[in-house]
């Protein structure tokens, strides 16, 4: 079975959104409010991983259903550091996904990008 650290890894966007509980609520790090579904939360990560540039998991804790995946990446140059926080369900589905990044430059670089996508991020989660 792969993992959601390999399937990230992989770019298998498909194996990710498998991994996703139908009510996963996504927060992200640029919006204020959280996103709740599996269609949206989705639509979201399959546009992020076109945006970073040399992403790398650099670090991964795990307490019990809590996981938390450490990473790098560059968003239009500027080096990002961030964290991925998941919560599982009894069936080993993601019903929590958190993402924080620093620093601000490179979080305001992420929400410019991903918000000039979002209109497509939507209509992708509303195909889906």
């Amino acid at each position: 079975m792969t993992t959601f650290r390999e399937a990230i890894e992989a770019k298998d966007m498909d194996a990710v959104e498998s991994m996703l509980a139908d009510d996963v609520v996504f927060t992200s790090p640029v919006a204020f409010k959280p996103y709740s579904g599996r269609a949206i939360t989705a639509a979201i990560l399959r546009a992020v991983v076109k945006v970073f540039e040399d992403f790398t998991y650099v670090r991964e804790i795990h307490d019990g259903a809590h996981h938390a995946y450490e990473f790098t990446a560059k968003v239009d140059g500027l080096d990002l550091n961030g964290c991925d926080f998941l919560t599982y369900d009894e069936e080993g589905k993601i019903v929590d996904f958190k993402v924080m990044v620093r620093p601000l430059r490179a979080a305001e670089a992420l929400a410019a990008r991903m918000g000039a996508q979002f209109e497509e991020i939507k209509a992708a989660a509303s195909n889906g």
